[in-house]
């Protein structure tokens, strides 16, 4: 399949919920091999599909030796405490600022078959889960943010070159 161009913050479609998968296809199998390809590049720990594009309830993931991708995923499970971990996203490139996040977490969801399954785990892996999920919401995790840690984000957004060339 394909490894697919990242939308950086700013495009309009990183701040739209996503639509629910109800269709489980060859279609369905492209899409989510396309979000596969997209995890493999160094420095990419996983991919929603809204980061390619994508109106659809899907991420994949490539992290600490797991490899797999959850449709329409619902977060049923944090615990442990919540710590400021410093987070990035490959659609707000080269910033990394510390997010209030779970320790662990747990997503039900569905696979590529349209079985039910379960992923869950700690620390950087719990993190993932939660940044994922939250991208299907429309929701880019500098919205997460302490209001004045947002606001330094937002300034340091604004200052990038990725940021002031889609102006």
């Amino acid at each position: 399949m394909a490894e697919r161009d990242i939308r950086c913050y700013g495009d309009p479609v990183l701040r739209t919920r996503c639509t629910e998968v109800t269709v489980f296809d060859d279609r369905l199998r492209r899409m989510v091999q396309d979000l596969a390809d997209t995890t493999v590049p160094e420095g990419r720990a996983a991919v929603a599909a809204p980061q390619i594009g994508m109106d659809k309830r899907i991420f994949a993931y490539h992290l600490d030796g797991r490899i797999g991708h959850v449709i329409n995923p619902v977060i049923v499970e944090t615990g442990g405490e919540l710590r400021d971990i410093d987070e990035g996203c490959l659609s707000v490139p080269g910033l990394w600022f510390p997010t209030p996040r779970w320790e662990y977490a747990a997503v039900t969801g569905l696979n590529v078959e349209g079985e039910e399954i379960r992923v869950e785990g700690e620390e950087v892996f719990a993190q993932m889960l939660q940044h994922e999920t939250q991208h299907l919401d429309g929701i880019v995790y500098i919205e997460t943010l302490p209001a004045e840690r947002r606001r330094q984000a937002l300034k340091a957004i604004r200052q990038t070159d990725w940021f002031m060339a889609g102006r």
